[in-house]
This record gives structure tokens, sequence and C-alpha cells, in this order.
């Protein structure tokens, strides 16, 4: 199963194009209001910058929501390659914020055009990201003694290792995508001989970085 890609924390680069600085700063946005909040933050980070221009696109496939503006600058000039940069990507709930600070010499349009494209460019190579998965939560009881090869199989099967607790028993909990827990399931009563089983604690959807 395919699934959607995100942002998986916050980057930022910079370019200088005839002395005009474009400072790129992209983040996770999951809704329209975390993408205002974050390019309210970085007008504030950037309060003497001469232009901000914002571009998010919310959501993924068919339900997405997608802004950009230029801020002052020649219309079509800078929030739409900005934006095309971001909708290329394949990347959604994703917020970026390219800032200018003008250096004396014009650009031109063309010249606006490919250095707010290249900003955004340049902070989606530094971007880290991850699949957005529906997971599940899962907790196995088992003897301390099975501990080792639960914790291989759990990398085995793309599991996350959360928690594990010694006592009388092991207890450790991890995280799975739905795909893959059932795999994992098997094959932690293939080791404990039918003694144990994953039991699943918590469902929702988490960010695995890929």
């Amino acid at each position: 199963m395919k699934h959607p890609i995100v942002p998986a924390g916050k980057a930022r680069s910079e370019i200088t194009v005839l002395n005009s600085r474009f400072i790129a700063t992209a983040a996770p946005a999951f809704s329209v209001e975390q993408a205002r909040e974050f390019i309210a933050h970085v007008k504030h980070e950037f309060p003497d910058a001469t232009h901000h221009v914002p571009a998010y696109v919310i959501g993924h496939g068919s339900s997405v929501v997608a802004h950009c503006h230029d801020d002052g600058e020649p219309s079509g000039t800078a929030g739409r390659p900005a934006l095309a940069v971001v909708q290329g990507s394949g990347l959604g709930d994703i917020a970026l914020v390219v800032a200018r600070y003008f250096g004396g010499t014009k650009l031109g349009t063309g010249g606006l055009v490919r250095a707010y494209g290249d900003a955004a460019r340049a902070v989606l190579e530094m971007l880290p990201r991850a699949e957005k998965v529906l997971t599940h939560t899962v907790q196995v009881t088992l003897p301390y003694a099975l501990f080792e090869r639960t914790r291989l199989s759990i990398a085995a099967h793309r599991g996350q290792l959360m928690n594990a607790e010694f006592g009388e028993s092991a207890i450790v909990t991890a995280r799975f995508s739905v795909e893959t827990f059932p795999a994992f399931d098997s094959a932690i009563q293939e080791i404990s001989a039918g003694t144990a089983r994953a039991k699943i604690v918590e469902t929702l959807v988490a960010l695995v970085p890929i």
C-alpha cells in the first residue's frame, strides 16, 4: 500500500541571487490553521525581510487544500513557482515560507520565478520525510529469554520498539503499520511456541521516518 509522504520535521536553507537573500523554511502542517501559524512564526523570525512568500499543501490525493501568495512581488513570480515545486515533490501536509532580503538589484520576472523555485527546491532537498501510516501499538508479554529474538523480529517486520519492561516476564511495547502487524503476530506465536500473542492497545495514524 502506498502511504502519503509528509515532512518528518523542519528544515531551512538559504540561497543568494544577485545579492538578494532567499531564506526558505519548510515544516509539517496538518491543517490550514497550523500552516497559518507556521507562516506567522516565520514572519516573526524575519520581521525585517522585504517579502515573506508562503505556500502550503494540506492533505493528499483528492482531498487537498493548496495556497500561495506573492506578498508584494510581481504577480505569479513568487508564490506560484514555490507552490509548483512543493506540488511536484509529492509531499502533502507541508507549509513553506521564503523570506527575501532585497539586495539592491532587480531580478526581473524570470529571475524571480527561478529564484523562488530554486529556494523551495533547496529546502525540500534537506527536508526529512516520513510516511503517514495507520499503525497498531501492541504489547507482548513473554519470558525474558525470548526478548532478543522478539527484538530482532520487531526490526525484521519494520516495527518500532517503543518500550521494554523486565520483571518476572518481559513486557514489550512496539508499533507496526496495520499491514505488517499480522506477520509479526504470527512470528511471535512461533517464537513462543504459541504461548504469547501481540495485543493491540492502540490504533492511530503515526509518522514513520523513511
